[in-house]
Parts: structure tokens; C-alpha cells; sequence
């Protein structure tokens, strides 16, 4: 069974006890509101997965690596039209390009969402064509790279006088961290569990 195959496998088992929750910060909103991201996984024999990097000048995560993504909104049938809308406002990704698979587990952010990585696949080298004012740039990572273990790694840092842990994945100069490398942490543990 190929690294694909067996995550789409792992969507349809419980949720493993060890995943992480996500952090809302005291005096944030007590209801977070909905999200959800693409998590879009390329048809290859080395599959690989889509990422994009944020224009610095976005009032939030601004700069990061990030799947593409944003909150749902009330058009929006729900997170799998939420996330394929936002791909195709991201990186001009035809929603008919992408097979869905199914949603993995929500994860809250520091700023208030509760984000729900929509997974599926799509072919290879598409011509993806970044939004001019979103997205800074986009990029391919090696699947069974980002979900190795091994490659994932927790950082201590202070951050509103509370010392917080996070994780983060470097790839080629790319710095995959905070609330995109807490999903990959987590398909990682599902499939280490199932």
C-alpha cells in the first residue's frame, strides 16, 4: 500500500488519543470560528503536497507556509466547498482537478479558527497561478518527508508571557511551523495508528 493510499486509509479510523488540539488564547474567542484548509496531495509515484507562502503584509500569518485555505463562509455548502473555494481563489486550483478523500481532525488556532484539513489528490504539475495580493509564492513538498517523524520537530518559545511549544518542519530553506505543521503532526499520528 502506497504512503497515499494508506493516509486515505487513515481518515475512516477513530482519531488516535495523542493528536494535538491547538491553542486559543485566554481571552480569544470563546466559539472559534469554522475554517478549513486544502491539503492537496500530488498523483505521483513520490506523491508530494501543496503549499503556499503568505504575502508579508496579510493581517494574519503573515509570511508563513500554509496550506491553502481560509475561514467558511455562509455560501459555503460546507468545509469541502470551503477549502476547494479557497484553493482556487489561492492558486487558481480548478476545483475538477481535485479527488476529495474526506476531512482529518480540526485543529484550533492561536487566532481564534478551528481549522478543517480537507485532504485529497490531484494531478501533477498543474499550471497554478498564485493570487497576486494573497500569496507570495507556492511550492511542492515530499509527503513522506513532512510526515516523517523524524522531520518534525517541537520549539519552546515565549509568546504573550507563556511559554508555548510548537512544531516545525524545514524543507529546502522552507520553514513549515505553528498551525500547518500541528496538521501534519497529527495525519502523522493517525497513520502511525492506524
Amino acid at each position: 500500500m502506497t504512503l497515499s493510499e494508506r493516509l486515505r486509509a487513515a481518515l475512516d479510523q477513530p482519531a488516535p488519543g495523542n493528536l494535538l488540539p491547538g491553542d486559543l488564547l485566554e481571552g480569544g474567542p470563546a466559539e472559534p470560528r469554522a475554517a478549513a484548509v486544502l491539503v492537496a496531495i500530488t498523483r505521483r509515484p513520490d506523491p508530494g503536497l501543496l503549499l503556499t507562502v503568505r504575502r508579508e503584509h496579510l493581517r494574519t500569518h503573515a509570511g508563513q507556509v500554509a496550506f491553502p485555505g481560509g475561514r467558511v463562509d455562509p455560501e459555503d455548502a460546507d468545509v469541502a466547498a470551503a477549502a476547494l473555494r479557497e484553493a482556487k481563489e489561492e492558486l487558481g486550483l480548478d476545483p475538477s482537478d481535485v479527488r476529495l478523500w474526506g476531512t482529518a481532525d480540526a485543529y484550533r488556532t492561536i487566532t481564534g479558527y478551528e481549522v478543517t484539513p480537507v485532504l485529497g489528490d490531484v494531478p501533477p504539475d498543474l499550471p497554478l497561478v498564485p493570487h497576486e495580493d494573497e500569496v507570495a509564492d507556492w511550492f511542492e513538498a515530499p509527503l513522506a518527508f513532512v510526515l516523517d517523524p523524524a522531520n518534525q520537530r517541537g520549539v519552546e518559545t515565549e509568546y504573550q508571557g507563556r511559554m508555548r511549544t510548537y512544531y516545525q518542519i524545514d524543507w529546502q530553506h522552507r520553514r513549515i511551523w505553528g498551525a500547518t505543521a500541528a496538521m501534519l503532526v497529527n495525519l502523522t499520528r493517525r497513520l502511525r495508528w492506524s
